[in-house]
């Protein structure tokens, strides 16, 4: 008979990868689950103890200590929880079991422990209890523990329900349980909590009142909070002016709809604190002011040039005046509408052509159009060869995959460049446009248009208008305060086109001296969308 000995490298037992470890090195882990025990340190000394005894009795070493710390019992997604777990599971120390005092010590999340303990088992490592001993290698055993992680869980849910219960009474008591509101201090005088208003409130009170009574904007009044030393963001004074806390009134997700009377020190009147809101409501900046107001269609095409913010604009209606106003605190640019309506005419009005060039344009700009559109079609040929290429090289490598060739994780890492390639090649092909079938009338619409721009913004209406804008001048214009005139880096291309061709011709004082033309952008694919205009 054969010498079966030389087959036991081959068993499935205790010494293969998923079996038991046979090790006695282990790591502890304490946790404590209130705030106050960490602080004593009591409870963490306590679970210390009885597991270096545990481990001495038993003749286990231990390999590292993890916890020792406040640990939330709400979840497992804790730092050092998961620290310990990294390490038991890579490391070389061979672990093969978890010390605790208790099991609720080591989860008192339920199901989500059981999950846990199970993928550990799986990797040779047992969770160990000094309290309540169990035999993690028999059904029995498995079924007690993850009956002590659901009765943790359990105990977990009930002391929460007990916590949201005494929070929401003191909520209809009128005591605030948390930390206070900016501009209230708080303290405890003979057990009972006292809330009061310190010099920070004081400032927001006055903002409240400038807010009231001055109908200031909020820009304003953040201006002068900012002078006085409190800088806050528009939203923090937004969230400020829509908290009733301030004037006395207790609402909290946990009360649902119900409003409690606080018993804090109030910062204004109730009648403040409304007028404020009404205000808010209204507009935050204290004027009126519509998004589709006809009288200004220069709003969201305007920009400021000091800031490069977008500029608004807005009416004040008792002196009948419109302007345009960048919200950018501490950009005070602030300019008359009508002014900057007549500049945007000039603007618009400089782009007109002598009627002697208007011949000699025309066949200027068909030859150049007609070799920009010839150029891209060239360009767009060798594109869509590298796309072909690309996607050959994907079908390959696809094909390499599912014949097992390559593993998933390394489809999914070459793969990935050559798509993100493709899409960035397909995205440039995009907007490929078909070649004019009569651009003579194109060019001819275009240069008629050039000379009655102006004329048609002021005849439009503010949808024509906005069109229009946005035709000229792609990316809007910036009003430059410092020079009281435009800035118009990009221009349509046609148009940039037809300035520079008719600039060394023309009267060069009817042209905008700071247009700036780059010829590297006039591609076939940018010109009048005549569509805009019913053409």
């Amino acid at each position: 008979m054969s010498n079966l000995n030389s087959f036991k490298a081959f068993t499935k037992g205790k010494n293969s990868p998923k079996g038991q470890k046979d090790s006695n090195r282990i790591v502890v882990y304490t946790r404590v689950s209130t705030k106050e025990q960490a602080e004593t340190n009591q409870s963490l000394s306590t679970q210390k103890k009885y597991c270096d005894a545990y481990a001495l009795d038993h003749g286990l070493e231990v390999a590292a200590y993890f916890g020792g710390t406040y640990e939330s019992a709400k979840t497992d997604e804790r730092k050092e929880f998961n620290r310990m777990l990294a390490f038991v599971k890579s490391s070389k120390e061979q672990i093969s079991k978890i010390l605790v005092y208790s099991p609720d010590r080591f989860s008192r999340s339920g199901a989500n422990a059981i999950y846990i303990s199970q993928q550990l088992r799986e990797n040779g490592i047992d969770i160990l209890s000094v309290t309540q001993q169990t035999d993690t290698r028999t059904s029995s055993g498995k079924f007690h523990q993850n009956m002590q992680f659901l009765f943790s869980q359990w105990d977990n849910d009930q002391r929460r329900e007990k916590s949201i219960s005494g929070t929401i009474e003191k909520l209809r008591r009128g005591e605030w349980p948390t930390k206070a509101p900016l501009g209230y201090n708080q303290s405890k005088l003979k057990g009972e909590q006292v809330i009061v208003v310190n010099d920070t409130g004081k400032l927001l009170k006055k903002a409240f009142t400038m807010k009231a009574e001055q109908h200031l904007s909020n820009v304003e009044i953040l201006e002068w909070l900012n002078k006085m030393g409190l800088s806050l963001t528009k939203q923090r004074l937004s969230e400020i002016f829509k908290n009733p806390f301030y004037c006395g009134v207790i609402t909290h997700a946990m009360l649902g709809d119900e409003v409690v009377q606080g018993k804090h020190e109030k910062l204004v009147s109730e009648k403040v604190f409304l007028q404020v809101n009404n205000l808010q409501k209204k507009n935050n900046h204290g004027y009126t002011q519509s998004k589709y107001d006809a009288r200004l269609p220069l709003r969201s095409h305007l920009k400021c040039a000091t800031c490069g913010t977008n500029m608004t604009g807005y009416e004040v209606k008792s002196k009948g005046i419109l302007y345009y106003k960048c919200n950018k605190v501490g950009c005070k640019v602030n300019k008359n509408a009508e002014q900057l309506h007549t500049a945007y005419h000039s603007l618009l009005n400089s782009f007109a052509i002598d009627e002697r060039l208007v011949a000699p344009l025309k066949q200027q700009l068909v030859a150049t159009l007609n070799s920009l559109n010839e150029q891209k079609a060239e360009d767009a040929k060798q594109l869509k060869a590298t796309l072909r290429g690309i996607q050959n090289k994907l079908d390959a490598m696809e094909e390499r995959f599912v014949m097992g060739e390559i593993t998933k994780a390394q489809f999914e890492k070459f793969s990935q460049k050559l798509i993100i390639e493709k899409q960035q090649i397909e995205a440039s092909l995009g907007g490929d446009p078909k070649k004019l079938s009569n651009l003579e009338k194109y060019v001819a619409f275009s240069l008629k248009m050039c000379s009655e721009m102006a004329k048609m913004w002021v005849l439009g209406d503010y949808h024509t208008k906005q069109k229009l804008q946005k035709l000229v001048f792609p990316e809007g214009v910036a009003y430059d305060k410092e020079n009281d005139d435009y800035r118009t880096e990009k221009i349509n291309s046609v148009l940039s086109l037809i300035a520079s061709l008719s600039t060394p011709y023309g009267d060069k004082n009817k042209r905008p001296t700071n247009l700036k033309v780059d010829r590297s952008v006039l591609v076939a694919g940018t010109r009048l969308e005549l569509a805009t205009f019913g053409l």
